[in-house]
């Protein structure tokens, strides 16, 4: 991971520090099953609380009127957070190891949408899917 300074930071976009975030979480999930692989828990413990961490500001930053893609990353990141928790309690680096392929999918996702620039015609379409599902969540309810 790249080491940002303060001004570094104020110069990405969102979707970059979001990125950064992913990176963050990857290799505080690595070194947690290389500690926990070691029989050092001190260690592993500090980087999955970091890795809590790190989910709880991804889990923030989601903008829920962007659609319901926002509210199932929040469910998921929900769950990750619950199986660190247990992994953590278990000393298990199966759950950690899930945990780390769920956010290796999520990461690589990320990266590959950030490459594409979306075109004028996808936000428009982007607005009135987030107005659709907007009215149908309403009416629902």
């Amino acid at each position: 991971m790249e080491f940002l300074t303060e001004e570094a930071v104020y110069k990405k976009t969102p979707q970059q520090l979001t990125a950064l975030l992913y990176e963050g979480l990857l290799e505080s999930l690595e070194e947690a099953i290389a500690s926990t692989k070691q029989g050092d828990y001190v260690r592993a413990n500090k980087r999955l609380q970091k890795a809590n961490d790190i989910l709880r500001r991804l889990g923030v930053g989601l903008k829920y009127d962007a659609g319901i893609v926002a509210h199932q990353l929040d469910a998921l990141y929900n769950y990750m957070a619950e199986r660190l928790i247990d992994a953590n309690v278990k000393k298990d680096v199966g759950m950690m190891q899930e945990v780390l392929t769920i956010a290796n999918e999520i990461a690589r996702a990320w990266n590959e949408a950030m490459k594409k620039e979306p075109k004028p015609v996808q936000k428009a379409f982007m607005q009135k899917a987030a107005a659709y599902e907007k009215f149908v969540t309403t009416y629902e309810q």
